[in-house]
């Protein structure tokens, strides 16, 4: 039930390989985590699609020094650059990866085979150009920490009077099953990740958790149709902040490097 988009385990394990801090196959191997296969097509000098471990190595050929995640939702084009071609393939997949160093980007497409139990899922990484120029509606990580402790914190008030704050047995199951991940030692990013990066994104994970969790289970106490709306407008910015979150701490390895 974490929210660990795949555009954030390309780019973060993308990141390491990068600064030679992990093998190509120990990228790859973390990259793909449940799925079948990664293949990634439309990259500049190849006729078809090619496998993740000569994309990561043609895109370092193509000057490609690290990797940045977009999170797009409906009137918020979060992280991304244009051109509108890819924006708009960005938004219908929510998410993206966006190259530093060459004007390109990486859309997922995501494709399910097999009967219930035994599905196998492959992923193709669109590789399209983006335009070069600074991505929409970035924090730093800071501003992503002081916006989610915020935003938390006003909307459990409303929440909580609203009875829909993710309480209930399924939900109670949900939230231990995310702290006995995180207690394993669970690599949330990769290695070169500032420790600040890598709380922002525990937290903001848990927030979208809850959030999920106030959306699937019903409406609590909010019987009311004036209820039912309070919830949905205390959610909202939660939502919002809890994806520039993500969105920041994914992106902190970049943003460290460039500030030296």
């Amino acid at each position: 039930m974490l929210f660990e988009p795949r555009s954030g385990r390309l780019a973060a394990w993308g990141n390491a390989l990068l600064a030679g801090l992990v093998s190509p196959d120990e990228a790859v191997l973390s990259i793909v985590g449940e799925d079948s296969v990664h293949r990634v097509e439309g990259l500049p000098g190849e006729s078809g699609p090619v496998g993740l471990t000569l994309a990561l190595g043609r895109l370092r050929a193509l000057g490609v020094t690290g990797l940045r995640v977009a999170l797009p939702a409906p009137g918020h084009p979060l992280g991304l650059s244009g051109p509108p071609e890819f924006n708009a393939r960005a938004l219908e997949a929510e998410e993206a990866v966006v190259a530093v160093g060459a004007a390109l980007g990486l859309v997922p497409e995501v494709a399910e085979a097999g009967p219930a139990g035994d599905v196998h899922v492959s992923v193709t990484w669109h590789c399209l150009p983006v335009r070069e120029a600074p991505p929409a509606d970035v924090p730093s990580l800071g501003e992503a920490e002081r916006e989610l402790a915020e935003a938390l914190r006003e909307a459990t008030v409303v929440l909580t009077r609203l009875d829909v704050a993710g309480s209930g047995p399924v939900a109670e199951a949900a939230l231990s099953a995310y702290r006995a991940r995180a207690d394993a030692g669970r690599e949330v990013l990769a290695p070169g990740y500032p420790p600040r990066a890598v709380r922002v994104l525990a937290l903001a994970q848990r927030v979208d958790l809850l959030v999920s969790l106030a959306y699937e289970h019903g409406p609590g106490g909010a019987v009311a149709a004036s209820e039912m709306a309070a919830r949905a407008e205390a959610l909202r910015p939660v939502e919002r902040v809890a994806r520039r979150a993500l969105v920041a701490a994914y992106n902190a390895a970049v943003e460290e490097r460039e500030r030296g």
